[in-house]
């Protein structure tokens, strides 16, 4: 999942894709920090990732599924959800149709 969001990213962010991902962790040594840097330096993830030690955020989209992708449109709703790994093509075609649309 990592390599194609991180190409994403690259691609898209200049036309307006911003890429937000959120740590819920799982373990406790997942809960500090400075792993949590770790992890995004060593994985080379370009995007903000934000931690969510309290699950605050996992609950509020009543995630259940990792991983799970949302696509919030430009007026701030979610207009695609993907659960699992797989499906980037289709993902990818989501990206594109909601970069298209316009914003009054």
């Amino acid at each position: 999942m990592i390599p194609s969001l991180r190409g994403w990213h690259e691609t898209y962010s200049s036309q307006g894709l911003v890429i937000i991902g959120n740590h819920f962790p799982e373990f406790g040594y997942e809960e500090d920090l400075e792993n949590l840097k770790a992890a995004v330096a060593r994985l080379e993830i370009p995007y903000p990732v934000a931690q969510d030690n309290d699950g605050a955020t996992w609950r509020d989209y009543d995630n259940i599924y990792w991983p799970t992708l949302y696509l919030i449109d430009k007026q701030g709703y979610i207009r695609y959800t993907h659960i699992g790994e797989g499906g980037y093509g289709e993902t990818e075609a989501a990206i594109l149709t909601l970069l298209a649309e316009s914003y009054p």
